[in-house]
Order: C-alpha cells, then sequence, then structure tokens
C-alpha cells in the first residue's frame, strides 16, 4: 500500500481499519522520517521530536489535595494550644475508629501534625495504580521526620475523592537543636511519600473529538506551528491543518488501537524549528540576566555610575560632673557620606550575534544588578532588539 492508498483509507473509512493496515501505514511513516534525514542531512539532527513540542488537547493530569494527619513524631508535632484543630481531627478520627473521649478531655499532643496532602492524577490513571504524595505541615510542628501520614482522602476540584493517601514520610533533611542552640538542614515540615497513594477514581480522557486531534503546542508560535503541520503532511498527505498559532488539527483513525498507535507514530517525527524570538528575561529578585541566541544590538553609548550613600551612628553617653547636678544621657552622633563613582562613556557597536552583546555589556563592567537598569534604559532608547521581561 503507498501513502495515498493509506490517506484515502484514512479519510473515507468510517471504522477501524485491520491491524495489516495500521503496521502498513507505520511503516510508511518510518520510511518518510528515514529519507527525510537522508535527503535533508543535518537538519534531523538539528530539530526537534513532536513529542517534545506539543501536548494532545484532552490528555492532562489533574490536581488532588487532601487534609490528614501524621502521627509518630519524636516531640515535634504541633502546639496544640496554639492548633486547636489538630486537637479536633485527632478526637475525630478516634471516634470514627471505636474510641470516644470524655467531654471536656484536654490533650497535650506533642507527636502528632496536621498536614496538607497534594498529589498529581496522571493522564489515563486507574484505580488500583500508585501515585506519589507530598505532605506539607499546616501547623506549628518543628519537624515531620520519621512520622507516618495516617489515611488520608485526596479530592478533585470536584469535590469527589479519586485517591487515598497513606505511609511514611521522607525527608531530605535533619536538624537538632538544644540550650538555645538549633543546626537544621533543608526543609523539615515537607515531605514526600513515594507511591503513597492508590488511585480510586478514574478521570474520563478523550483522545481527540471525532476523526480528528489537536496537537497543542507549548508555546505559541505560527512558524513553528506550520512547520508541524508540514512535517505530518509529509509523512500522511491531508492529515493535518493549523487552526491557530499554537493548535494542529491532525485527522486520525477513528478505533481507539489504530489512534494510540498512529499517534505513537507521529510524535517521534522532527520538525525543523524557526529560530525563537529575541527575548531577554530578567529576576529583579536575583538580579539574574538570561537572554537567547536571537538578540541584537544597536549602536548605542552607554554611561553607568554607582551612587552610595552611606550613613553611619556613633553612641556615646554624655556624663555630668558630680556637682553639676545633670543626668546621664545617651547621645547619637550620625555620619551622612556620599560618594559617586566615575561613569564613562562606552561606545557598544551594533552587534547582531549574542557572543557580541554579552562582550558589549561586559565591557561597561556593570554588576547584575546594574544590567537591570542598563538593559531597561537600552530597551527604552530602542537599542535592544529585544522583547524585555520582568519576573
Amino acid at each position: 500500500m503507498d501513502s495515498s492508498s493509506f490517506e484515502y483509507e484514512l479519510h473515507r473509512c468510517p471504522t477501524p481499519r485491520p491491524l495489516v493496515t495500521l503496521r502498513t501505514a507505520l511503516r510508511i511513516l518510518s520510511g518518510v522520517v528515514f529519507v527525510g534525514a537522508i535527503a535533508l542531512g543535518t537538519s534531523s539532527a538539528r530539530g526537534e521530536r513532536i513529542k517534545d513540542l506539543v501536548s494532545i488537547q484532552g490528555v492532562r493530569p489533574n490536581q488532588l489535595v487532601g487534609y490528614g494527619l501524621v502521627m509518630g513524631l519524636d516531640g515535634t508535632g504541633d502546639q496544640t494550644t496554639q492548633t486547636p484543630f489538630t486537637v479536633q481531627s485527632f478526637t475525630s478520627m478516634l471516634s470514627q475508629l471505636g474510641t470516644n473521649l470524655p467531654p471536656g478531655t484536654s490533650l497535650q499532643l506533642k507527636n502528632v501534625a496536621a498536614v496538607m496532602v497534594t498529589a498529581t492524577l496522571p493522564a489515563f490513571a486507574r484505580p488500583g495504580q500508585s501515585i506519589d504524595v507530598t505532605v506539607s505541615s499546616m501547623g506549628n510542628a518543628k519537624s515531620l521526620r520519621g512520622g507516618t501520614l495516617f489515611m488520608t482522602p485526596l479530592k478533585g476540584a470536584d469535590n469527589q475523592i479519586y485517591a487515598m493517601a497513606q505511609g511514611n514520610i521522607l525527608l531530605g533533611g535533619a536538624g537538632a537543636s538544644a540550650a538555645g542552640s538549633k543546626v537544621q538542614i533543608n526543609q523539615l515540615n515537607a515531605g514526600r511519600v513515594p507511591a503513597g497513594a492508590t488511585v480510586e477514581r478514574s478521570v474520563a480522557t478523550s483522545i481527540g473529538q471525532g476523526d480528528y486531534v489537536n496537537l497543542e503546542l507549548e508555546q505559541t508560535d505560527f512558524a513553528n506551528a506550520q512547520a508541524v503541520a508540514a512535517t505530518i503532511n509529509r509523512a500522511v498527505p491531508g492529515a493535518a491543518s493549523m487552526l491557530d498559532g499554537r493548535v494542529v488539527q491532525v485527522r486520525a483513525p477513528l478505533g481507539t488501537s489504530d489512534r494510540v498507535a498512529f499517534l505513537a507514530g507521529l510524535e517521534d517525527l522532527d520538525v525543523a524549528l524557526s529560530k525563537p524570538p529575541a527575548r531577554v528575561i530578567i529576576n529583579a529578585r536575583t538580579g539574574s540576566v538570561v537572554m537567547n541566541q536571537s538578540v541584537s544590538l544597536a549602536a548605542s553609548a552607554v554611561a553607568h555610575g554607582n551612587l552610595s550613600v552611606t550613613i553611619s551612628a556613633d553612641n556615646t553617653v554624655s556624663q555630668p560632673n558630680a556637682l553639676a547636678q545633670g543626668q546621664t544621657t545617651g547621645v547619637t552622633n550620625a555620619s551622612i557620606a556620599i560618594k559617586s563613582d566615575k561613569g564613562e562613556l562606552v561606545n557598544l557597536a551594533a552587534s547582531a550575534k549574542l557572543t557580541d552583546v554579552v562582550k558589549a555589556l561586559n565591557a561597561i563592567g556593570a554588576t547584575p544588578q546594574d544590567l537591570l537598569s542598563i538593559l531597561q534604559a537600552l530597551k527604552a532608547a530602542g537599542a535592544l532588539r529585544a522583547e524585555l521581561e520582568v519576573i
């Protein structure tokens, strides 16, 4: 069967095709990829797989959350006088287990902590499957190390129970304190329970609607969407079309097993991507500056100087003479010093390559914190040819 006959079968047949048709189709896909790699030379080596660029519409994980108790702590649990919900939860748990406490009983728990349990329910998860959970203290517990999570139902956004969590908490930190001194390594109030939850309810996940499957690019880009559609059409002529700059619609077989195998073949196709848009990312909290290879710089001149203001206080005591009948008072002598570093005017030549841009910015001799202001000024002057994003 040639590619044209496969296209006809894919477009015309309303029922799942026999296995021989699917195998033939996959051989066609493999042959096209192999021949394309030979014809394009290095283009397949620098390309990206479709599975790394897109996600299938409707195939998504779901977030789960639950409230529970951690037992067996070594005296590092919640202080019950400040976290009354821990005592209420503990009392309610005992009543469900058949133990009723006398009214007015005051519990002083040290080995129990109230926690929030979170997990991600992956797509196509089935009852009985195990998933990891994260346990986070919500009270004033000092540490969850050595604790055991008691049976906790995990609910979704619809308030339905989708998993049950229980197990020993694994922490990556350690700590000790005595006589007012304290040593701590990493975080002690959040841990993980590997395979700590069992799925109790599955979420229906559909692979496409009717004859079509929508592929969603991770980032909106019309050129990349066109490249993905063109790559699929080379393998299966006429199967893909662009809906917009993010979604590519693909005609796929109707049978579930045929459709899964068809998508598996598409995901391994290589796509030659276009250059990303020029972008500079600035983290104002840490002073980090990251730019991609498309950033360029127009000819400009930059002068940058540091202005520092130093305020120092000298606290002294004014002691009057013995016969002066005065009072001893404290005196604060403040001194202010202003220092301005010399900022020379630096000529920045036009730079078309990222390495030239880095050399030009290093020539200014500015610190990463100074670069935040310089890049913003260059962008305002129209000399920085890139999108400036502050996170």
